[in-house]
């Protein structure tokens, strides 16, 4: 079986492609990186990272030739696990509200949202800042396969300024806690997706891929 992390010029993709090939070496899996798109079709799992803008990077998804009808072939036709990390998580939503609206994969309904900037709760040390950079522990409100061994005092890293807000509550699977409550998991069927960094969470993100990778 063979993992396929989607290259399309906007993902974190040395950090990703290191985190999953450590965790598919174990199991004898192998990982590729590609930007093409008929390497999909070959795949067993696919990961679609993200860094930067939400519209940046659904553009430069649609640049990738032939990539967001594979997408569709393969997970939502054929039920491949699909992971998205980030913005790539994001894009699962139907739209992003970053420097104005900008249409998604649409595949979890739903929008993209800033992170609240209301005054800083009580509980929050030091000054309240967007974007969010740091580390925070989840509550699993879903269970997932993907989520089974995460533990009330594991702690996920975040770099985001903007968070996904679905229409169906049971879509989230995981929140936090930054300036109120903030989506750090989505998903539904073969799709999930983390607001968070897993590849760059330790041994508790490593292990959510590890579960990924043995769906």
């Amino acid at each position: 079986m063979t993992i396929c992390i989607i290259d399309y010029g906007a993902g974190n993709l040395h950090s990703a492609a290191k985190a999953v090939t450590r965790a598919a070496e174990a199991m004898g899996l192998s990982v590729t990186v590609s930007r093409d798109a008929n390497a999909l079709a070959s795949a067993s799992h696919i990961i679609l990272p993200g860094v930067g803008a939400f519209a940046d990077c659904m553009q430069g998804l649609r640049a990738a030739e032939g990539m967001i009808a594979a997408l569709e072939e393969e997970v939502l036709h054929k039920g491949k696990p699909f992971l998205g990390i980030c913005v790539g998580a994001q894009m699962l939503l139907s739209k992003g509200t970053e420097h104005g609206e900008h249409a998604g994969l649409g595949w979890i309904p739903g929008e993209v949202v800033p992170i609240s900037t209301k005054p800083k709760p009580e509980w929050m040390q030091g000054p309240f800042r967007v974007p969010h950079m740091g580390w925070n522990t989840l509550d699993i409100t879903q269970p997932h396969p993907c989520l089974a061994d995460w533990q009330a005092e594991d702690h996920a890293y975040f770099v985001h300024s903007f968070h996904a807000k679905p229409e169906n509550p049971a879509h989230i699977l995981a929140s936090s806690q930054y300036g109120g409550e903030i989506t750090a998991c989505i998903g539904r069927d073969n799709l999930l997706g983390t607001q968070f960094h897993p590849e760059k969470s330790g041994a508790s993100g490593l292990k959510l891929i590890e579960n990924f990778v043995q769906q």
